[in-house]
């Protein structure tokens, strides 16, 4: 029996991840409140409402990532529906109402003073499109534990399922029986995903959960190992609803 083990979501774009036991799932958004913040750095007031007014213009860097800045994988925010807090090792640095303009300005000064020095900083927030890489944006990512596993294996080399930071983790099938699902709709709950496309894995991986060290060139190791750099689905609802830890995943063809 294939079922959900872990649920994830990300408020701030490549830089927070937290677990959660249920997720509110929305047809034209997928995973609420994922992706909703994002920073940039030394960008004018055109190009910020460029990215807010046409989110298809956005471009991967544009914002302040994983990949262009590494040292943030040190650090985590959890968010509430009124309050954004930045923590380092469960040490709460600055707690925030994201919603008032002052206080997202403190917030980017911390940020600034901490991490990110002599950068202007600025805290964008889009609920109705949310900062992803990936078109459309309601997508959401799935994984199956037991390739990890496999590849863990094969290259003899402990790799924490947090690197790939997916929404959705499943065990209960076999090893990478989750690529044959491209094309086909699964249903969670009472609600219909359709199986979209695997997901090619990028240098964000390289890094070590909670740390700024890379352990690994893994896009490389997977190439090398399976002749292909992905890990993982994506999945686009049909319908709204909600998901919980321990829900059954059933396959149609």
């Amino acid at each position: 029996m294939i079922k959900i083990k872990n649920l994830f979501y990300s408020p701030i774009k490549s830089i927070s991840f937290n677990e959660s036991d249920s997720l509110n799932i929305l047809k034209d958004r997928g995973v609420e409140d994922d992706r909703i913040f994002a920073f940039v750095q030394n960008m004018d007031v055109s190009k910020i409402k460029n990215l807010i007014e046409d989110p298809k213009s956005r471009k991967l860097n544009d914002f302040i990532t994983l990949k262009n800045t590494p040292e943030l994988n040190k650090y985590n925010f959890t968010y509430t529906k009124d309050k954004l807090i930045l923590t380092k090792q469960d040490e709460i640095i600055i707690s925030i109402n994201p919603f008032d303009e002052n206080e997202k300005k403190l917030l980017c000064e911390k940020i600034s003073q901490i991490i990110i020095k002599d950068k202007r900083l600025n805290f964008l927030m889009d609920k109705k499109n949310p900062f992803f890489d990936t078109m459309p944006n309601n997508s959401i990512s799935l994984i199956n534990k037991k390739s990890i596993s496999d590849f863990s294996m094969k290259i003899s080399t402990n790799i924490e399922f947090q690197r790939f930071r997916a929404n959705i983790y499943i065990d209960g099938l076999s090893a990478w029986e989750e690529r044959n699902w491209i094309g086909k709709t699964i249903n969670i709950n009472n609600i219909s995903f359709v199986v979209s496309d695997e997901i090619s894995r990028c240098s964000a991986t390289n890094l070590k959960p909670s740390t700024d060290m890379v352990t690994i060139n893994l896009p490389k190791q997977l190439k090398k190992t399976y002749d292909h750099i992905n890990m993982g689905l994506y999945l686009v609802p049909q319908q709204n609803g909600v998901i919980s830890k321990g829900d059954k995943l059933i396959i149609y063809d």
